[in-house]
């Protein structure tokens, strides 16, 4: 795919836009086409490795769907169960197993969020040093930072919801209660792939619930290039109000990791006590007959009600299916 072989998919800041829109475009011939010849052998005889720090669902079933439907193969690795050096015990370091893997694989993906590093960044540095070491692309499927599959399969839900042009669209990330102490990769991976793509941008959560500075600075600098609006709020209503998209997620305090490790049963906690911060069909009374929008896994009753989750403006199980598209084409583009 030219210029693009060999690129690593770490976020989507990473990427120009216009190589962004290519990918969305190839993602969705792709959906159009999925088993036409033109893409069935592009990675014939490939290798796509798999590093899971962190369980999943979707990103496994995803991933290795789209490499068998390239025509390749998706290696299922557990570092837990490899002999990789780590802080606490001895074994092959980031260099050599990066170094290795280039040799047998055609890409590398890693997934590793909350609970298994010690402090905000340890992940995205990681993921960093593998891409340093390796000759081969090197893909986050969703790290502390970021997520760039999942943002991108959400501009690719949104293009077919709402039109191919984005910009001017409202997007509000709006705070939801949980009981899973959550990252904060899909939702900064929105908010920098969003208003990049031109939309207005507003936050909204209770006091004490700040994203990372960078990528607020970011987003900010970004809906100010655009000429659109930016707005961190604590009251709901004015988030909701006149919003084309709705994204509810819970999302953990920057405290999260005090103590050296994740509070992930302090940050429940806390977060249960806000009852009111939930999207329902009350709240998206107030916008602009919007999409709802979640990455999933959805935590119903608490970020969202089922209503909504499950209503006629729910878009989350054509997301969903568009983590396979929007994943064959960066594979395509960056391992052929």
């Amino acid at each position: 795919m030219g210029k693009l072989t060999g690129k690593d998919l770490i976020t989507t800041i990473d990427w120009e836009k216009d190589d962004l829109i290519k990918l969305l475009e190839l993602a969705e011939d792709m959906q159009k086409n999925r088993y036409h010849k033109k893409y069935t052998e592009v990675l014939k005889y490939k290798t796509f490795m798999m590093f899971f720090y962190n369980p999943s669902v979707r990103t496994r079933q995803s991933f290795e769907t789209a490499a068998t439907e390239l025509g390749g193969h998706a290696q299922f690795l557990e570092p837990k169960s490899m002999r990789l050096k780590t802080a606490k015990t001895a074994g092959e370091t980031v260099e050599d197993a990066a170094n290795v893997m280039s040799r047998y694989g055609a890409g590398l993906g890693i997934r590793i969020l909350e609970d298994q590093i010690s402090a905000y960044g340890e992940g995205e540095k990681l993921l960093r040093e593998y891409a340093h070491y390796s000759s081969i692309p090197v893909m986050s499927m969703a790290h502390d930072k970021f997520h760039p599959m999942q943002g991108l399969a959400d501009i690719m839900g949104l293009r077919k919801h709402l039109g191919k042009k984005l910009e001017g669209k409202t997007f509000t990330l709006v705070w939801g209660k949980g009981a899973l102490a959550r990252s904060w990769s899909s939702i900064q991976e929105a908010l920098v792939l969003y208003s990049r793509f031109g939309m207005n941008v507003r936050i909204a959560s209770p006091e004490g619930y700040d994203l990372d500075p960078e990528v607020i600075d970011y987003t900010k600098s970004q809906c100010e290039k655009n000429g659109k609006k930016f707005l961190i709020t604590h009251d709901q209503k004015e988030a909701y109000e006149g919003s084309n998209i709705i994204y509810s997620r819970n999302w953990m305090t920057p405290n999260a990791y005090a103590n050296g490790s994740l509070d992930k049963q302090g940050e429940i906690e806390k977060s249960l006590k806000y009852n009111d911060w939930i999207c329902d069909m009350e709240k998206m009374k107030l916008t602009d007959d919007a999409v709802f929008v979640h990455p999933m896994p959805v935590d119903r009753g608490n970020e969202v009600t089922d209503e909504v989750a499950s209503g006629k403006r729910s878009i989350i199980y054509d997301i969903a299916e568009n983590r396979l598209h929007v994943q064959k084409a960066a594979m395509m583009m960056t391992m052929v």
